[in-house]
Parts: structure tokens; C-alpha cells; sequence
């Protein structure tokens, strides 16, 4: 398994950082995106229950969400969408420097979720039991996916499912006792790749791979040989003891966002590109007719 903050092609990710509520301190998140370009928060569904931050509070942190949250009457689904989403804008808001109220989500054909109006900073969402998962990065797409340690997938038939030939392969060559550990790696690193690329299960899972044994420098296609050299950093963590993530970050071309604040998100490069270009349309004083 990949150790917190290990090298993988030029890039690193800090350790999963664990928020135990809304008033927790968030200096680190700002300061590990700062240094790694990406960040991953882990929180328990009870730290964030919307019950507690009042009806009208919370219509105004839902936002545009507020309404299919209303339709949702499934009472663990209701509270598990709303402290998720909560989440999520009390931690795009710490990096971008804004109040929660005001981050927006939007979402994509498949419900990938995204930041209206914020295109620098990318983000994705998972939960499995009691875990929430939030990823935020700004090198490029970013996908985060969470299982519970102790599942079982070895055995169960799911491999058909979710494995290149070259992926059952290598993890049929594991001691007996390793198996079903690769099986949840590759899990949750699929996972996480096709919620970055904004496929979701649209993109068959045996189409793609990773290395079962080894860590996940490269995705890989059927037959084992690499697909994206560079392009994408994956990671392996534990989490809490309990949790398996996968973690997907891609590489937009564009370098790293150094300063998330809105207030500074536009790039004075590129101000300055803009008035240059305007005043070149305009005419010049001496090209003017006279009155």
C-alpha cells in the first residue's frame, strides 16, 4: 500500500486529514493544498448532521441543493446528502476564502459535482457508512473514493467485474492472505479514476487497471501496459484504521493554482494580457479623425 506523502511521479499527497466539524481548524487544509496541490478530508457523518444547523441555516448553506434535498425521504439519504454537501462548501470555502453560504455546487450528466463560478479549484465527493470524503485539488480533476477495510470482494465473483486479465493475474500470484486487500486497492482506485474523468460507471471498470502489487505510478490498459505516463498521480491510503482511499489527481497542463483566494483568483498575467489586447483594438489618439 502507497505510505502517506511517498513520491508518486513528482507529486505527493499529505496524510488525509481528519475534520471533526464545522469549527475545526482549517489552516492545514489551506497549507497542504498550498503544498501538494491536493488534499483529502475525511469526516464522520455525525459531526456534520444538518439537525443541528437549523432549517434556515441550512437552506442557506444547501443553496441551489436545498430543494432535492427537500424531495429526498429517505431519512439517512436526506441527512447523508445534506451533511455531505455541507461538508463539502465548509471546505471549498476554506481554501478559497469565501463564507460557505456563498460556494455554489453544480453537477455534471453523470452528478459529478463541481464549483460554480470557482474553475480553479477542483473537487470530489464519497461516503461509505459513517465516513464522509471530500477531495480538493488544483493541478487538474481530482476523484476520491472510500471502502471499508474489512469488505469482501475477493471470492464473491465481483472480480469478473472489475478486473483486466492482467489484473487478476497478478493478484491470483499473491499469498491468500493479500488478495482481497489488492482486490479493495483496485476498487477504490477505479473509482475514484472514472469520478475524476466524469464517467462515473459509464467507463467499464475492465477496461482499465493498475498494478495489484506495487504502488499505482500508471494507469494501465487490459493487457497491463501503461495507459497515461505522467499524466495522473494515484494513491493508496488508510484511513481512521478502518477505511481504504483511493485517490485519483490529474495534471490539466496549466501548473498549480499557488492562491486559491477568490478575491485573487484572477492571475495578474493574464489582467494584464487582457489590457493589452483591449488597448490594441482601440485607436490610438493620433489615428483619431479631428472634429
Amino acid at each position: 500500500m502507497t505510505a502517506p506523502g511517498r513520491r508518486i511521479p513528482g507529486r505527493t499527497l499529505a496524510e488525509p486529514t481528519a475534520i471533526l466539524g464545522p469549527s475545526a481548524g482549517w489552516n492545514r487544509v489551506r497549507a497542504d493544498l498550498e503544498r501538494h496541490g491536493a488534499v483529502v478530508l475525511g469526516a464522520r457523518q455525525d459531526d456534520w448532521r444538518p439537525e443541528g444547523a437549523g432549517a434556515r441555516r441550512l437552506r442557506a448553506l444547501l443553496g441551489h441543493d436545498w430543494e432535492r434535498y427537500r424531495e429526498l425521504t429517505h431519512p439517512k439519504v436526506r441527512t447523508r446528502f445534506a451533511a455531505s454537501r455541507v461538508l463539502l462548501k465548509f471546505a471549498a470555502a476554506a481554501a478559497l476564502g469565501v463564507r460557505p453560504q456563498s460556494v455554489e455546487l453544480g453537477y455534471g450528466l453523470t452528478g459529478r459535482p463541481c464549483l460554480r463560478g470557482y474553475d480553479g479549484l477542483h473537487i470530489s465527493l464519497s461516503h461509505t457508512d459513517d465516513l464522509l470524503l471530500v477531495g480538493l485539488a488544483t493541478d487538474g480533476a481530482i476523484g476520491v473514493d472510500a471502502e471499508r477495510s474489512d469488505r469482501v470482494l475477493y471470492g464473491s465473483g465481483i472480480g469478473r467485474h472489475m478486473c483486466t486479465p492482467y489484473e487478476t493475474e497478478r493478484i491470483e500470484a499473491l499469498p491468500v492472505a493479500e488478495r482481497n486487500p489488492a482486490l479493495l486497492r483496485l476498487w477504490t482506485l477505479k473509482e475514484a479514476y472514472s469520478k475524476a474523468i466524469g464517467l462515473g460507471m459509464l467507463f467499464r471498470f475492465t477496461d482499465f487497471g493498475f498494478s495489484p502489487d506495487r504502488a499505482p505510478t500508471d494507469l494501465l490498459r487490459p493487457d497491463g501496459t501503461p495507459g497515461t505516463v505522467g499524466a495522473w498521480a494515484f494513491h493508496t491510503v488508510s484511513f481512521a484504521g478502518r477505511y481504504t482511499l483511493g485517490v485519483a489527481v490529474g495534471d490539466a497542463g496549466f501548473g498549480r493554482t499557488a492562491d486559491t483566494a477568490a478575491a485573487t483568483a484572477l492571475d495578474p498575467a493574464v489582467v494584464d494580457a487582457l489590457v493589452a489586447a483591449q488597448n490594441e483594438e482601440e485607436p490610438q489618439p493620433s489615428a483619431r479623425r479631428r472634429g
